[in-house]
């Protein structure tokens, strides 16, 4: 329904999806004025940097495309409004999922599918099969970590109500981290996204194999290749987390 009301005015529909587009563009334009100054930037090119800023988009992207309308649970507990979704014969999750589903988001995909583009013709790479499986690892399991992210903070919102800030800070906030090189960081941050909110997994650790760049935490191998795996985990742990932010759930009365 969603999608069929924003297509009846096209015109409208191309101009947020180009803005969509411009906007999310702006931060790597951020990133080419700093390498107008700088030859590396944490001891990577410009190439390198803009494959952890396309592959974190993209993953990113889908997962706001997706799950974004999770944010705004928060005001539907508030006002009571989330009694209708409760009625409904269908899965609560599916509902808020497809509420207010925003198809202008694909400007941010395609932003980051066109600058991940630019850096696999630029990086010079051995490439071989297993790190091509590598990065589209990095796109579909990163998805579904920032997706578990977005789905955890609207869980969360069943108690907090109004911590969409907070929510933001994570995907938003995670995001931007990503498009940076970990080595830019501090150690123990780098082990926060890592051991506490897992968004390492999104494109830093198995990024560092495809580029061959040592772990700045000097962490064992096997852990590049942990992505689907800690996705897996995501989802399980999300779910018990949704469900149980459902039957915490009072409502307004009104």
């Amino acid at each position: 329904m969603w999608v069929r009301s924003t297509m009846a005015y096209r015109t409208s529909f191309v101009i947020m999806l180009v803005a969509s587009f411009a906007t999310t563009f702006l931060d790597f334009a951020a990133i080419m004025i700093m390498f107008s100054h700088v030859d590396e930037l944490g001891g990577f090119s410009l190439p390198e940097v803009a494959f952890l800023y396309g592959t974190s988009g993209v993953a990113f992207g889908l997962a706001d495309l997706l799950l974004g309308q999770f944010e705004r649970i928060g005001r539907r507990v508030r006002d009571g409004t989330m009694d209708v979704l409760l009625m409904r014969p269908v899965p609560v999750l599916s509902q808020v999922a497809a509420d207010r589903f925003a198809l202008r988001r694909l400007g941010r995909v395609s932003q980051g599918a066109l600058v991940l583009g630019w850096s696999l013709l630029r990086l010079e790479l051995d490439w071989s099969v297993g790190k091509a499986l590598l990065t589209v690892s990095m796109v579909v399991c990163g998805g579904v970590i920032f997706g578990c992210v977005f789905v955890l903070g609207g869980a969360f919102q069943f108690w907090a109500q109004d911590a969409t800030e907070v929510q933001s800070a994570f995907t938003y906030g995670g995001t931007t981290m990503l498009q940076y090189p970990p080595t830019v960081f501090g150690k123990d941050l780098v082990r926060g996204v890592t051991f506490v909110v897992p968004l390492a997994f999104v494109n830093w650790l198995p990024a560092l194999r495809v580029l061959g760049r040592d772990d700045p935490l000097g962490l064992p191998g096997w852990l590049d290749f942990a992505a689907p795996a800690v996705a897996l985990l995501c989802c399980a742990v999300t779910g018990l987390a949704w469900r149980a932010g459902l039957r915490a759930y009072r409502s307004t009365g009104s």
